[in-house]
């Protein structure tokens, strides 16, 4: 799925901030200027501003302009993240090194995996783990299955999400070093085609204390 621009735009004005090349309190370029530099509209501009404010990054004051927060937040947003890699999203979060091993295999179904989408069990599907960290220290992990004849998520029309703070997996626990008993954050994604048929679902784990807000938005009809 490519990058629409208003998030690559908000990224890269993401970047730019928590490296501290724009200080907190440093007014953003107009509406009109952030679109002559990036060839797009206003409206394109409109919605990368109101992107980084929902992370906490910017704030906006009436007829002044938009200026940088005083206090930067790391707020995980979606669905815009879903757009990106995993390799852009958490380099938007970070100006440290970051990197991302992904673990591709295929697997048969268990009955729980083919209750969820739908198929026999033993059915083939593809398992995906990425694994991410900041300067080595480990960020994230997460377990992706879908069938194998979808290699990505562009027939996706709906996606849900749930939020819980729970006990890890072994594999998740051991890779975000979790103490036994600790909890941490879990995000649970379900991509839905338009005739409501789950194309992929996945399992990311977070350290608990890795995002100050969680930001859901969807689009009402």
């Amino acid at each position: 799925m490519s990058e629409p621009a208003y998030v690559r735009i908000a990224g890269e004005y993401a970047r730019r901030i928590r490296a501290g090349e724009l200080p907190p309190g440093v007014q953003l370029p107009s509406y009109s200027e952030i679109a002559q530099q990036n060839g797009v509209s206003d409206i394109v501009v409109r919605k990368a501003l109101e992107l980084l404010q929902s992370q906490g990054l910017v704030r906006a004051v009436r007829r002044r302009g938009v200026f940088v927060a005083d206090r930067i937040n790391l707020v995980r947003v979606s669905p815009e993240r879903q757009m990106e890699s995993a390799e852009r999203s958490f380099q938007n979060e970070s100006v440290q090194d970051i990197q991302v091993e992904r673990d591709i295999k295929q697997i048969v179904a268990t009955r729980e995996l083919a209750e969820a989408f739908g198929l026999a069990e033993g059915t083939p599907l593809t398992h995906v783990i990425t694994q991410a960290n900041e300067d080595g220290r480990p960020i994230s992990i997460s377990d992706t299955y879908h069938p194998v004849d979808i290699s990505d998520i562009s027939t996706a029309v709906y996606l849900e999400e749930t939020l819980s703070d729970q006990l890890p997996s072994s594999a998740h626990a051991a890779w975000l070093q979790t103490p036994p008993g600790d909890l941490v954050k879990t995000v649970h994604q379900r991509f839905l085609s338009a005739d409501d048929r789950t194309i992929m679902i996945s399992s990311v784990s977070y350290p608990r204390n890795r995002y100050d807000a969680f930001v859901f938005r969807m689009a009402l009809k």
